[in-house]
C-alpha cells in the first residue's frame, strides 16, 4: 500500500473515531432524541459524512456499543494466561466497572440489543469470561457454583449500586466491587438459593 493510501486510511479511521466519540457524547446528553444532524454538528462535519461511515442511526449506536464490548473482550483475552486466576478475574471486573463508570451505555445497549454485530461480540465476551471463571474456579479462587453468566451479570453492579446516591465519590464503586468479589470467594460460602440463569 502506498503512503498516500495509508494516509487516507488513517484519516478515515480518525474521522470514524471522532464521529463515534461525538455520537456517544450526544447520546449521553440528549438520549434517544439525539439526531444524526446533532451528532454531525457536534463532530463538525456534514450529515453526509456520518452516513458515509454508518448506514443508519442504529448502525452508529451498534458501533459505539461494539467498541466497548471489543475492549472488554480484549482485556479478558489478555488475562486468560495470568498465573493468578483469581486476580485476573478481579482485574477484569475492575476494568468492566471502570468502563461503566466512564461510559453510561444503558440506553445505547437497549437500542442495539438485537443488532447482529453486538450480539456476536456479546457472545464472544461471554465465552472469554467463561474462561476466566473456569480458571478461577479450578484455582480455588472462587466458589464452585459461580458461572460465567453470574459474572457477566455482575460486571456493572458496583457502579449501579452507587448510582443510587445523588453525589457518590468517583471511586466509591471500588468498595462495592470488593464486597461483591468477597462474595465470590469460597471461604464461608453458603449454598445459593437459586440456580444460575441462562442467557438467551
Amino acid at each position: 500500500m502506498s503512503t498516500p493510501d495509508r494516509a487516507l486510511r488513517a484519516d478515515a479511521a480518525r474521522n470514524r473515531e471522532s464521529l463515534l466519540a461525538a455520537a456517544e457524547a450526544e447520546f449521553a446528553d440528549r438520549g434517544p432524541s439525539a439526531s444524526i444532524a446533532d451528532i454531525a454538528r457536534r463532530a463538525g462535519v456534514a450529515k453526509g459524512t456520518v452516513f458515509r461511515h454508518f448506514a443508519s442511526k442504529e448502525d452508529l449506536i451498534a458501533a459505539i456499543v461494539s467498541g466497548h464490548l471489543t475492549t472488554l473482550t480484549t482485556v479478558a483475552h489478555q488475562l486468560e494466561s495470568s498465573p493468578d486466576p483469581g486476580g485476573a478475574l478481579l482485574e477484569f471486573l475492575t476494568v468492566a466497572a471502570d468502563q461503566r463508570q466512564q461510559h453510561d451505555l444503558t440506553f445505547l445497549q437497549s437500542v442495539s440489543d438485537h443488532h447482529p454485530k453486538v450480539t456476536a461480540l456479546r457472545d464472544e465476551l461471554h465465552t472469554r469470561i467463561g474462561t476466566l471463571v473456569h480458571h478461577a474456579r479450578d484455582a480455588g479462587a472462587i466458589r464452585d457454583d459461580i458461572t460465567e453468566t453470574d459474572v457477566f451479570l455482575m460486571m456493572c453492579a458496583p457502579v449501579h449500586i452507587v448510582e443510587n446516591l445523588s453525589t457518590p465519590t468517583p471511586l466509591l464503586w471500588q468498595r462495592y466491587l470488593a464486597i461483591i468479589f468477597d462474595g465470590l470467594r469460597p471461604q464461608g460460602a453458603h449454598p445459593l438459593p437459586q440456580p444460575a440463569p441462562q442467557l438467551s
